[in-house]
């Protein structure tokens, strides 16, 4: 891998995380293909466990500033572990055992998950004041649990799934929703990466080991921009204005995934 690559890779991974962070999203949903596409790496359990580490620390970024900020709720957070750690380690547990024919399944799943992610983003209001209610703890943890599996699978935060959960069976209001769903991705995604880990084949291991100088420093750049984003990016920059670019860089990948499933249909 040449210099000027790990650069723009670096950069994309931080634009990302300053982005993202404040809306609660991990931004698996773009690392994921960023990896793919920018260097080159095969779909398997070596790319998901630094595109998870990747929305790990956008979580751990923007998810400490959030409980400094009091947007958490510690009850809803520890109702909903039960849920979305089971449903991660099932994830893993679907990944590792395609091994060799994950990619099609991979871009296939993601693309309806962009798809319902581009539906739900131009449908979404934004809408900070809701009172908080009493939990629905089965629906809750039913579908945090969806959140776990999906974000193991795909690689991603599953903020997207999260923080909706969390405001109709939680009964969180907008922010402190955003803030238990980074809390959630907080735990959930080391143990993610940890089993995706255990599960690897020696070849992905040296993929890991051969790229290390870039995995070490991914994280870095990340957590200080999305730190910077928790703290600067809605006021800098709209939330509309940033949700826009979100479905505009969705709509790309998804295109491509497109292109990429029909050269294999074909």
């Amino acid at each position: 891998m040449d210099a000027a690559t790990m650069v723009l890779v670096l950069i994309g991974s931080g634009f990302i995380g300053f982005l993202f962070a404040p809306l609660g999203l991990g931004g698996g949903l773009l690392f994921a293909p960023l990896l793919h596409y920018g260097l080159g790496w095969e779909i398997d359990g070596a790319l998901l466990i630094v595109s998870l580490g990747l929305s790990a620390t956008v979580a751990w970024g923007s998810g400490l500033r959030h409980r400094k900020e009091g947007h958490v709720s510690d009850e809803r957070f520890k109702q909903s572990l039960w849920g979305a750690l089971p449903g991660a380690i099932i994830g893993v547990l679907i990944v590792a055992s395609m091994s060799g024919s994950f990619d099609l399944l991979f871009k296939g799943l993601s693309l309806i998950f962009i798809t319902w992610a581009i539906i739900k983003t131009l449908r979404s209001k934004t809408n900070s004041v809701d009172d908080e209610r009493e939990p629905n703890i089965i629906p809750l943890r039913a579908g945090v649990a969806s959140g776990g599996l999906l974000s193991s699978v795909l690689a991603i935060g599953a903020g997207a799934i999260y923080v909706p959960v969390l405001r109709a069976y939680g009964g969180l209001e907008s922010r402190k929703a955003i803030g238990t769903s980074l809390h959630i991705m907080m735990v959930v995604l080391p143990i993610s990466i940890l089993t995706h880990f255990i599960a690897l084949d020696s070849s992905q291991v040296d993929v890991l080991s051969s790229n290390l100088l870039l995995i070490l420093s991914l994280p870095i750049v990340v957590v200080i921009a999305a730190n910077l984003g928790a703290r600067f990016g809605i006021a800098k920059v709209s939330e509309q204005r940033i949700m826009q670019l979100f479905v505009v860089v969705l709509i790309v990948i998804g295109i491509r995934y497109i292109l990429d499933l029909s050269s294999n249909v074909l």
